[in-house]
């Protein structure tokens, strides 16, 4: 089968807290061997259980306003009191290599990655079957004291109203069906033809008759 070159491509997956795009997340790039996650950059201290490097990229505030007066970030917010940013380089040179790299971010950086890179942004937003659902998921994974579930559930609703900015929405009631989805709109994303950057070439061959 003939494999035409391609740009890689930025898939943002976007939710409130608790409404399962972390796990959708991890199952995406358990099955599928072109995505690779992006590490963000991070002021936010170590939970117990991540890596450096791997999960973020743990650096203190002034590293952090490096970075941004540098211009080496695509996207960066302040979420509960951190900052988290994602680093261009990596980015760019993924797209390059027709590598696709998957983001989980809020709004804000989804709307600063696409001031950037508008044309290689894959927009999913994530909501959870109920407002009940999403509490006791926030409340299951106790890493979180009372008053931070409190606190990210009086800003699920803001961020919920941002739904209407994303290209597709996916009601994330069964953990399985959700992957399926995300994976389904990530094929037909990489057949796109503005994606195809060889696709120019195979055409010119295929009339030349070869």
């Amino acid at each position: 089968m003939a494999e035409i070159n391609r740009r890689g491509l930025m898939l943002v997956l976007s939710s409130p807290s608790g409404a399962g795009k972390t796990s959708i997340c991890r199952e995406l790039l358990s099955l599928e061997e072109n995505l690779k996650m992006s590490i963000s950059a991070t002021t936010r201290p170590r939970r117990p259980g991540e890596v450096h490097g791997v999960d973020y990229s743990f650096i203190d505030g002034t590293q952090f306003d490096k970075l941004i007066k540098t211009s080496a970030l695509l996207e960066y917010a302040k979420v509960f009191d951190y900052y988290y940013g994602t680093p261009r380089a990596q980015v760019e040179t993924s797209l390059d290599k027709g590598q696709d790299v998957l983001f989980d971010i809020d709004w804000q950086g989804t709307q600063q990655l696409g001031e950037h890179l508008e044309a290689d942004l894959v927009r999913v937003f994530i909501l959870p079957p109920s407002t009940r659902e999403l509490e006791h998921r926030l409340k299951k994974r106790a890493q979180d004291p009372a008053h931070v579930v409190d606190k990210r559930m009086a800003k699920a609703m803001d961020e919920i109203s941002h739904y209407p900015e994303y290209d597709y929405i996916i009601i994330n009631s069964d953990l399985s069906e959700s992957v399926k989805s995300v994976r389904s709109i990530l094929h037909a994303e990489r057949l796109k033809r503005g994606r195809q950057i060889g696709l120019i070439h195979f055409v010119k061959q295929l009339r030349d008759g070869r």
